[in-house]
């Protein structure tokens, strides 16, 4: 299952997106309301948990400056990816758009694709005002 935010223009520079995001800690602040737990375990590594839905721990897996962090599941059953891509627009602007691709078996992405869709066009649209 692949799904795509939609891209947000932000009036920062792609180092400085790139900074932001690379610091997990700043994830806290591109949280939904409706977060129940959000904890930072290492450098690396945060876990967060949504109101109702399992605690998700996700990991930086790749770091590409200024341009890319992939960060993935750490540990559990399920495999799963999110891409946070940085792309200049110009000297004052750029555009993130975030990226979820997991493999699931049908019945399982038929239940979590209207919510993962929903928390990654959050995470997305509230970087502009996290910055």
């Amino acid at each position: 299952m692949n799904l795509e935010s939609p891209k947000v223009k932000v009036d920062k520079s792609p180092e400085d997106i790139f900074n932001f995001l690379e610091n997990i800690k700043n994830f806290e602040s591109l949280m939904p309301e409706n977060i129940s737990k959000f904890e930072v375990l290492s450098d690396d590594t945060f876990l967060f948990a949504l109101s109702g839905m399992p605690e998700i721990t996700l990991k930086k897996k790749e770091v590409t400056p200024p341009n890319k962090i992939v960060l993935g599941a750490a540990g559990g059953k399920i495999d799963f990816s999110l891409v946070g891509n940085i792309n200049k627009v110009d000297e004052a602007s750029s555009e993130v758009q975030l990226e979820f691709s997991g493999d699931f078996n049908p019945m399982m992405a038929m239940m979590i694709k209207g919510p993962i869709k929903k928390f990654i066009e959050t995470l997305a649209t509230s970087i502009p005002n996290s910055i």
